[in-house]
């Protein structure tokens, strides 16, 4: 299964970027390669605008807090959906 023509955008514009910084394409590959999906990718690309990072280790942080963010946001949903189970047990029991 090959990734969604938006994914691969994302991932291109994200390398671009961070080569018009002035980084090497390795790292723009590793920052991607790192974040994975095309929405924590899409916010990546945005942050050197907004924040203007001066160094990789800034980029590579931003990097690690919008994974964190990411993680986060699984678990929350994670336990939404296991709450929601458990209360359906309560009212429903079990079948």
């Amino acid at each position: 299964m090959s990734a969604p023509e938006s994914w691969k955008a994302a991932y291109r514009d994200l390398i671009e970027t961070i080569v018009n910084m002035g980084y090497p394409e390795e790292f723009g590959r590793a920052i991607a390669k790192n974040l994975g999906s095309e929405k924590t990718m899409r916010r990546m690309t945005a942050y050197p605008y907004s924040a203007k990072p001066r160094s990789a280790e800034e980029i590579a942080d931003e990097m690690l807090a919008i994974m964190s963010d990411r993680e986060r946001w699984i678990a929350k949903k994670e336990a939404e959906a296991a709450n929601a189970r458990y209360n359906e047990i309560l009212n429903e029991g079990l079948e």
